[in-house]
């Protein structure tokens, strides 16, 4: 079966609805959860089938993401989910995908499908909050997604002083580096100055 053609549509709404009538493969990511005060700013590549049909960000139960910012920032990874993210937000926090879209099957990020990928508008983002000093990328498919995408579209005078780290994916498809490990490269974001308000636990 040939491989579907490039899509060359500019706008990311008109892409996306061109390729959900023709490519049932075809995911969207979830709007930001970014707080005004955000500091780090938390970038997967795409959510998985399970918290997409979940309608969170990191639904899978065997993702480490929750139990991770449970060890670094204290958030409770057992409270209903708007309460994790209300208590992420007061740590300074945001979540968000590299992609806006893309072909993928399944929920494994080597099932994106390149020339399909769609990215958000992460370099308005970050003209909007300008708090935000440190992104973290969940993931080597992040990491790639956001260097293709975004890194070279920021203007220099807001990439100065802005860290970028590249860490081990919380999925359950990176299981060949421990919990323990994971949560110790993470703990780098612990470093970062953030608002010490109440995670109203």
């Amino acid at each position: 079966m040939p491989r579907p053609r490039k899509y060359l549509l500019r706008d990311p709404a008109a892409l996306a609805a061109a390729v959900r009538e023709h490519r049932p493969d075809y995911v969207e990511s979830f709007s930001p959860c970014v707080g005004e005060d955000c500091r780090i700013l938390i970038l997967g590549s795409m959510p998985g089938a399970r918290s997409l049909a979940a309608g969170q960000y990191y639904a899978h139960p065997q993702n480490l993401f929750w139990p991770v910012m449970h060890a670094v920032f204290g958030v409770d990874a057992t409270a209903p989910f708007a309460r994790r993210l209300s208590q992420l937000q007061s740590c300074g926090v945001g979540l968000w995908d590299v992609l806006q879209g893309c072909e993928r099957r399944g929920s494994l990020d080597s099932a994106i499908t390149a020339e399909s990928e769609v990215p958000n508008a992460i370099v308005a983002l970050l003209a909007r909050r300008p708090a935000i000093v440190t992104i973290a990328l969940n993931g080597a498919k992040a990491a790639q997604a956001f260097s293709r995408h975004i890194a070279k579209k920021i203007p220099a005078e807001r990439l100065h002083g802005l860290v970028v780290h590249t860490l081990p994916s919380t999925s359950p498809a990176h299981a060949s580096m421990s919990r323990d490990e994971k949560i110790r490269r993470w703990s780098v974001l612990g470093n970062v100055s953030r608002p010490s308000g109440d995670l109203g636990v």
